[in-house]
């Protein structure tokens, strides 16, 4: 055994899910962290400019800068600006570079030589900028102050505002911690989660560990293989589990698919529901079965208080030869295909027996019987109807009249590209659905059964009609017809014709009924290729 697999399965899904979890969480929130920075920072930038320029406009700067009298002036206004948008300073400059207002009262007076006022003073731009500060570095803003003298207008000072990045950088560190505690709460939620995973598959694993499971599995097939008597053990509903080589052998079963078939199918000699139903065990039950005479044990399984299934185990109490294997062969495929109520499943089951007994020109002249039957609808509904919502529709219906015993025919000449993107398949699947089956019911008791369908999808509309050779829908009849609950087959029923009305008018369609001679109903639906408004119809894949 590696040291993997000494690992225990709960310890290997925790750890999985969890280093998941975290490696997500992590990574998500290290990019919410890193857009949530530069968002920060470009919002700071964007105020900065926008107040320097609010305050550019003031028309006290104009005259305190004109006057040289900014502290009576405008330096109340300045301070309160900045302690509304939390700003480290407002610096206020001539056009000589001559600093008026600033946080450092011993640089007033004096003579910037900022090199970002170059921009400002000469071009009149506005420019954000880094720059280094006694109490540390900040974002600056800087915007030219224009004043306008009617013929002509001049730039006589700049305006900066300033924000210390170290007050940007705690309001992102806060933002992050945020994120962190949020991060930390999804991961513990995924731990939390994984747990209860890991508990739950433990649960259904019975507390076995998958290298304990494995192990058990081999051990099984060895003993199946190994155990001269038969074996089989079936669900709760009687389908068919385990089998194993002796059983096949001695019930001469030589299919490779018997899991999952039902035990009546092979085993209609005992009545193994009973002992589903009873709960009570049998033992040493002899039963005969193609000739011979087999010995059975059946014990239910008991889980929960409830039958979840069976095991049965028997052994050939006589030594007969087997001369009759073939003939045993035979009869277990022909009880099969009695028991199977799908007229598909029926021939492939034939199909099956005929190539198994090496009767293969027998096999394949019942396909090309099969082929000949089929050739002219498969033509038209795989070369002519190019909509593969339709063809699934019409696959299902043709398997339903075949078990009906109707002739159901795919007109000929009928053709449709792909429908376009606004009908969608649960559309196509209850108009043309409903209307077949509405046909199905009305051909039910009439002695010749006949159901025809066209589709034309050339033009501006998709053309669909359903003829049915019943009785006819009486002139009474008609007016009730699309109405929600109406139905000539009891209570229960009416809601087919009514969903199909509802569907094709929301469509922008429209559906007709009539009666022709001799009984026959057609049902005919109208459906736009495009919705009313549209340039133009776009087609499915």
């Amino acid at each position: 055994m590696t040291g993997i697999n000494k690992i225990p399965l709960q310890t290997k899904i925790l750890g999985l899910i969890s280093a998941l979890v975290f490696f997500i969480v992590i990574l998500l929130a290290g990019i919410f962290a890193y857009l949530e920075s530069i968002d920060t920072r470009a919002q700071v930038e964007q105020l900065a400019l926008q107040t320097a320029k609010t305050i550019a406009l003031m028309p006290e700067l104009r005259e305190g800068i004109e006057q040289k009298d900014i502290d009576s002036r405008f330096r109340p206004i300045a301070e309160q600006v900045k302690d509304q948008v939390n700003a480290a300073d407002i610096v206020i400059e001539n056009r000589e570079e001559i600093i008026y207002s600033h946080v450092d009262s011993t640089l007033i007076s004096q003579k910037s030589m900022d090199p970002a006022n170059y921009q400002a003073l000469i071009f009149g731009g506005s420019n954000n900028f880094e720059v280094a500060r006694k109490q540390g570095s900040v974002l600056t803003g800087k915007v030219p102050v224009i004043a306008d003298y009617g013929e002509y207008t001049q730039i006589i000072g700049t305006v900066s505002v300033e924000f210390l990045e170290r007050e940007i950088y705690q309001s992102i560190t806060e933002r992050i911690k945020m994120i962190g505690l949020a991060s930390l709460a999804v991961v513990l939620l995924g731990i939390i989660g994984g747990v209860l995973l890991a508990k739950s598959i433990r649960n259904d694993t019975l507390g076995l560990e998958p290298h304990e499971i494995a192990s058990l599995y081999r051990e099984r097939n060895a003993i199946l293989l190994s155990v001269k008597e038969g074996i089989i053990a079936i669900d709760g509903k009687g389908f068919i589990t385990l089998i194993n080589h002796s059983a096949k052998s001695m019930l001469n079963l030589d299919s490779e698919n018997l899991l999952g078939q039902p035990i009546k199918h092979f085993l209609h000699h005992i009545k193994i529901d009973d002992v589903l139903r009873t709960e009570k065990a049998v033992t040493n039950a002899e039963v005969p079965i193609n000739e011979k005479t087999f010995i059975f044990n059946i014990i239910p399984i008991i889980e929960n208080g409830t039958v979840a299934g069976a095991v049965s185990s028997f052994r050939d109490k006589t030594e007969l030869k087997s001369l009759m294997n073939t003939i045993t062969e035979v009869r277990e495929y022909s009880d099969g295909l009695r028991a199977q109520t799908h007229e598909y499943a029926n021939k492939l089951f034939l199909l099956s027996g005929l190539l198994q007994l090496d009767r293969h020109q027998e096999a394949l002249e019942f396909i090309q019987k099969e082929s000949v039957i089929h050739q002219q609808q498969n033509q038209v509904l795989f070369n002519q109807i190019h909509d593969t919502h339709v063809q699934a529709v019409l696959l299902g219906k043709i398997s339903k009249a075949s078990e009906k015993k109707i002739l159901f025919e795919i007109d000929a000449e009928s053709y449709v590209d792909p429908f376009p993107v606004h009908i969608e398949a649960a559309d196509i699947a209850i108009i043309i659905g409903n209307l077949l089956d509405n046909a199905f019911d009305a051909v039910e008791h009439q002695l010749e059964k006949k159901v025809a369908f066209s589709i034309t999808g050339v033009g501006s509309e998709i053309i669909i009609e359903v003829t049915d050779n019943g009785k006819g829908i009486s002139s009474e009849a008609l007016t009730s017809l699309f109405t929600l609950g109406y139905s000539s087959k009891g209570d229960k029923r009416g809601y087919g014709l009514f969903n199909v009305k509802r569907i094709v008018e929301s469509l922008g369609g429209t559906v007709e009924v009539n009666n022709v001679r001799e009984g026959r109903t057609i049902f005919t639906v109208y459906l736009p290729k495009k919705r009313e408004g549209q340039q133009g119809a776009k087609m499915n894949d």
